[in-house]
């Protein structure tokens, strides 16, 4: 949503995954601009580092137009945000909206949730769904 917990999480963590790959282009953004140009949450960076993702160097940004021909898959974390996705995305390129977690089939979710006003332990979860479905991401590629 404002591009500083869940997306940015998913960005390092599939980058750290892809590290012997240069064929593909990871980025995250937000469906709204809250937090444009801002690093992300310093509770997601904290939980991030202590299992070795550096996200201080990402930034949020919003979705813009470009990036429905840009890139090939764009995932999001919810479906409030999928359905954002949706009413802004060409036709012709809809078949590239998922949710992440489509690509972890064992978390027993579909959602990534917000961790946003809740405690540490939402972060954590939070890295644990997306650490699960960037292995099913990066074996499905």
């Amino acid at each position: 949503m404002g591009n500083i917990c869940r997306s940015p999480t998913a960005e390092g963590v599939f980058v750290a995954h892809c590290e012997a790959r240069d064929d593909i282009e990871v980025d995250s953004a937000g469906t709204h601009g809250y937090h444009i140009g801002a690093p992300p949450d310093v509770r997601t960076q904290a939980v991030a580092l202590r299992r070795g993702y550096d996200l201080s160097g990402l930034r949020a940004r919003r979705v813009v137009e470009a990036d429905f021909e840009r890139f090939d898959l764009i995932l999001a974390m919810d479906r409030d945000n999928l359905s954002w996705l949706e009413a802004r995305c060409p036709p012709v390129h809809r078949g590239k909206l998922q949710l992440f977690l489509s690509y972890a089939p064992a978390a027993l979710a579909d959602e990534v949730p917000d961790p946003y006003y809740g405690g540490p332990q939402g972060f954590e979860h939070v890295l644990d769904l997306i650490e699960a479905a960037s292995k099913g991401l990066l074996e499905k590629l």
